[in-house]
């Protein structure tokens, strides 16, 4: 099982990824071992989640999601 997510960061922007666990990665951002974009940023919470089968699926709906506009990421959000 995979998990497609995405992040809120303190300066409002915002990070998709995936995952096997949302809650350790979340942890592993938190603590700035995320990644590039994540560790120069405070992540402040999980704002969406999607489950997914498998990893290509997960990372094929990650690469759609990331292609999404602003508004079209927040829509998604709420």
């Amino acid at each position: 099982m995979y998990f497609v997510y995405m992040l809120e960061c303190s300066d409002g922007s915002l990070y998709t990824g995936i995952t096997t666990d949302v809650k350790r990665r979340f942890q592993e951002h938190k603590a700035g071992k995320g990644g590039h974009f994540t560790s120069s940023r405070d992540v402040v919470k999980i704002v969406y989640t999607e489950e997914h089968p498998d990893r290509s699926s997960a990372s094929k709906r990650e690469a759609e999601i990331k292609r999404l506009r602003r508004a079209d990421k927040l829509k998604l959000i709420s």
